[in-house]
């Protein structure tokens, strides 16, 4: 595939967020956002500025995240040699997986129809999964987290799940899906909305985590939902186990069988 002048692209990625100050450029701090643009600068010769589906908190890993930006790639640099480069010119822990052209209006974030964030916990000791699963030396109650889980599918306002510190104007969203699921020597929590307020996830996980502990019951955990207070919540689980696994776009913009063999969910 051959293009010509200015032209907006998307470029699906993964990365392993644990040496990165999440993804969002900010001063004296390394994030993904800041070495992808610095990347896509040298490999195209031109300054690039990109921006995200959404923010990844510091320590939060993705295994489907997509940006786009703008750029004039010569009609003598196909697509692929722009991605293999990119690749070459990345760190190891952030991959370039697909790059195509879309319209001039797309927009990463506000075109997505739905993303989807896993939590990994693991039940047994696993040295090669440190840094992307929490260990629980016992068991949850699994039934009883996904009674719980159960509360928030729909329209719901999660206020009681969000941080303080965030630019949302409201704080209700559509979730489509809620639920653990079992692994090989361990759990996988996946929630996929059409949108998510700062620190949800980890909040909700850590508070369904005091519900499989027995430290809150089911009817607890669907009053600390409906209270829409911050601070009813448990504590935010830590960053190390959350991925966003999958964003979703309209067909006309990101095609079926675009992303490699095993995409979206790289991460299980």
């Amino acid at each position: 595939m051959f293009i010509d002048s200015l032209m907006r692209y998307f470029l699906h990625l993964a990365y392993d967020g644990t040496n990165y100050h999440g993804w969002q450029v900010q001063p004296q701090a390394i994030t993904v956002q800041q070495e992808l643009n610095r990347c896509l600068s040298q490999v195209l010769r031109q300054p690039i500025s990109t921006l995200g589906s959404g923010r990844t908190d510091t320590g939060v890993h993705a295994s489907h995240q997509v940006a786009h930006f703008t750029a004039d790639i010569p009609e003598t640099l196909d697509l692929g040699t722009v991605l293999y480069r990119l690749n070459r010119a990345l760190p190891s822990d952030i991959a370039a997986l697909a790059l195509h052209p879309v319209h001039d209006k797309a927009n990463a974030r506000f075109d997505a129809n739905a993303r989807t964030y896993e939590y990994h916990v693991r039940l047994v000791p696993n040295p090669f999964r440190v840094a992307h699963s929490i260990y629980l030396d016992r068991a949850p109650d699994v039934a009883a987290m996904n009674e719980a889980a159960a509360l928030l599918l729909g329209s719901r306002d999660f206020t009681s799940f969000s941080k303080v510190k965030g630019a949302e104007t409201h704080y209700v969203c559509v979730c489509y899906e809620a639920g653990w699921h079992h692994t090989p020597g361990g759990l996988v929590f996946r929630i996929r909305a059409n949108r998510f307020v700062r620190g949800m996830v980890r909040l909700v996980v850590g508070t369904l985590l005091s519900v499989g502990r027995g430290k809150l019951t089911v009817a607890e955990f669907g009053e600390i939902l409906a209270s829409q207070s911050r601070i009813a919540a448990s504590g935010a689980a830590p960053a190390t186990g959350l991925f966003l696994s999958r964003v979703e776009y309209p067909a006309e913009l990101v095609p079926d069988g675009l992303l490699p063999l095993g995409m979206p969910y790289l991460a299980g």
